[in-house]
Order: C-alpha cells, then structure tokens, then sequence
C-alpha cells in the first residue's frame, strides 16, 4: 500500500503503484480507477467521488463558502490554504450537501485527500456537524466518505475539539433514528477513524485501504510486539469486527441504494 497518489495526471498510461502494471487511461479510468490486474484502488478526487455516488444532476452542496482561519497563527497556513483551494476546487479538505442515490435522497460527505491529508480542522468538523444537523432535523441518511491523515496540527487544540463536536452530530442522529453509512477510503487515520469515521451504523470499506490510528512502527514500538502484515488494512479491520463488508468500487453504489432502501427511506420530514 505504499506510495499510493490520487491520480489526476492526463498521460495516456497508469502505472499501477501496487503491482507496477502499465494500463491504458482510458480502460483504467473505465474500470472505476481500479487496477485491473490487483485491483489497487486508486485514490479519488471528491469530483470523481461524486460522479460515481450521485444521480448525475442531484448534487446541492452545503456550506461551500465555508473558510478556514488561522486560529494559532501557524506560519504559512492561510497561504497553504489559499492554494490549495485553487488545486482542488473547494474550499476546505470535506464537500458536504444533498444528492440522490439511484432516486433516493441522502445526504453526502466526501473528503479529499488532496487537500492537506483530509486533515480535520475546525472548519471540515464544523461542515460535519452541520451535515448530520441537517440530515437529523430532516430525517435523511448520511453517506459519508472518509480519507484523512487526521487532525490539523496548523490548528492545534482547535483540531482536537473537531473529535467531540462531530461525535456528538453523529449521536443525537443516531438517537432521533438516522441511518448512517460510513465508507472508509485510502487512507483513514488519526483523530478522524477516532472519531466520525468510526461511528456509522454501517461500515464499509473499499478494498485494501489503510485504516488505523496510530502508524504501525509506533504501536509496534509501544507494545513491544511485531504485528501482523496486514495490519490496518481494509482485509484485517473486517475480519476483526471494524467494517462491516468490504465493497469493491464498482458495486459501492448499488449497495448503497439497497442499504438506504432497506432502512425504508425516503421518510416524511418531522
């Protein structure tokens, strides 16, 4: 899983980074971004994300003119940001809104690794937060794509704070009775699989992505212990009881749909 790359580049050959075959574009990116040959799944930009979730069309996004600050005067973040809103299309490391899944409405979040990890600083908690609000006081599932180094460290204790606020979002849905549907994508880390990531009433996660807390060499160097190959991928989380199925990209839209249909959605608005 190493030197994993959201692709973007526009050359006419993907060079798979897992078991270095040479694919066309064209057939890679008609294969969902997936290897063929291994099934590496590619990382996606949220543009990609939401063309292959959301009926063409559908999509409303919320807050998109939400900005970060700069909270602890980090040297260099308010540049960092500004750039990186250019790159990326966005204005914070998480698109949030409205859409319809093969007709059924659902509330969509799709973070982007791009954009400093998908770190979780203030602004990314509070879009969360709203997104579960809204999803709560609207009676609507929550699909929620996650891919995060984990918290901002540019924001210090405010990034922290991100854990408990989107934590207590996602509790009160659960209570009124939401759906939540979490999908773990390359990778998801830190403060964020502690906190939102961690909490869906369902679990999916795509095929061989990285999920954990803490890097393998340090709990390896805390517990003394040589720990398993595998550890922290999408294949060990599940057989341990983490994530409830692993669903290959191709399928994950279809599953979707089901899931929300079986939780018998649309319901009426209280």
């Amino acid at each position: 899983m190493d030197n994993k790359q959201t692709e973007t580049s526009k050359d006419l050959t993907f060079t798979c980074p897992h078991c270095q075959t040479v694919i066309g574009r064209e057939d890679f990116e008609g294969h969902y971004k997936v290897c063929g040959v291994c099934n590496y799944h590619s990382r996606l930009t949220w543009q990609d994300r939401l063309k292959l979730t959301v009926d063409e069309g559908s999509f409303i996004e919320f807050d998109q003119n939400m900005d970060s600050k700069n909270p602890i005067d980090f040297p260099g973040y308010v540049e960092k940001i500004a750039q990186l809103q250019k790159e990326c299309e966005t204005r914070e490391a998480v698109v949030t809104g409205k859409a319809s899944i093969a007709g059924l409405p659902a509330l969509i979040g799709i973070m982007d690794s791009r954009f400093m990890m998908a770190s979780m600083g203030s602004v990314v908690g509070e879009k969360i937060t709203r997104l579960f609000e809204y999803a709560t006081g609207n009676r609507l599932p929550v699909v929620l794509f996650t891919a995060s180094g984990g918290a901002r460290m540019q924001e210090g204790i405010f990034s922290l704070m991100q854990m408990a606020k989107t934590s207590g979002a996602v509790a009160r849905h659960h209570q009124a009775g939401g759906l939540y549907i979490t999908v773990l994508t390359d990778p998801t880390t830190g403060g964020v699989t502690a906190s939102f990531a961690s909490l869906g009433d369902i679990i999916i996660a795509e095929p061989g992505v990285l999920v954990g807390f803490a890097g393998k060499r340090v709990i390896q160097d805390t517990i003394g212990q040589v720990l398993p190959e595998n550890f922290q991928s999408a294949e060990f989380i599940h057989e341990h009881g983490f994530a409830d199925m692993i669903v290959p990209r191709s399928e994950l839209r279809d599953v979707l749909s089901r899931l929300i249909r079986l939780h018998r959605y649309p319901r009426e608005a209280s």
